[in-house]
């Protein structure tokens, strides 16, 4: 395991192609999703929920996509069509996180779709802990509502994301990152 500071200070999002096999799996996926959980969450309303792609399931559910993009759009190319069929097994694990998030009396839906972008960098966090590399993304897919049905995923729920998990084939170099002096400010001292 990375030491906190490590782990913050080494993550990156690595691109889907260099994630290959294995990916966490049994126990130890148990333990990354149970420490996803582990976010701010008032009213202890979990407004969150993970779809989890992988072997067969994946494959066969690019194939029902791609027949929903091809209905969309008519005949697709060979590559786009492949591109579609392999969405969910360019790595060898895909993690959908889906908001539940809806209107509560004391809870505002702000602070719920907070607490499932917490626990999406969560999930990250916690495979980054473990060696695997991951890349959070959405596409198409995610505010599709032919396809968002096709995976399960209610119309009155949102798609954070598709976090794809796997080991790291190749490192990728570093990109700049931002400056402190752009983002920081004091209050009061404008």
């Amino acid at each position: 395991m990375i030491d906190a500071q490590t782990l913050l200070s080494t993550r990156r999002s690595v691109p889907i192609p260099a994630l290959r096999a294995p990916a966490p799996e049994g126990a130890e996926l148990d333990d990354i999703l149970v420490e996803a959980m582990r976010v701010p969450d008032h009213g202890k309303l979990a407004p969150w929920r993970f779809i989890l792609f992988r072997g067969d399931g994946a494959r066969k559910m690019g194939q029902k996509l791609a027949d929903v993009a091809e209905r969309r759009e008519g005949t697709l190319g060979e590559g786009r069509r492949a591109y579609e069929e392999t969405r969910f097994t360019r790595a060898p694990l895909v993690v959908g996180v889906v908001s539940t998030a809806k209107p509560h009396f004391k809870i505002p839906e702000w602070e719920q779709v907070l607490s499932v972008g917490a626990a999406t960098m969560n999930l990250i966090h916690a495979a980054h802990a473990r060696g695997y590399g991951a890349n959070w993304i959405t596409e198409w897919v995610a505010y599709d509502d032919d396809a968002k049905a096709i995976m399960g995923i209610k119309a009155d729920e949102k798609v954070a994301g598709f976090v794809y998990i796997g080991t790291v084939s190749e490192r990728p170099s570093d990109r700049p990152r931002p400056a402190i002096t752009d983002h920081v400010v004091e209050a009061g001292a404008a």
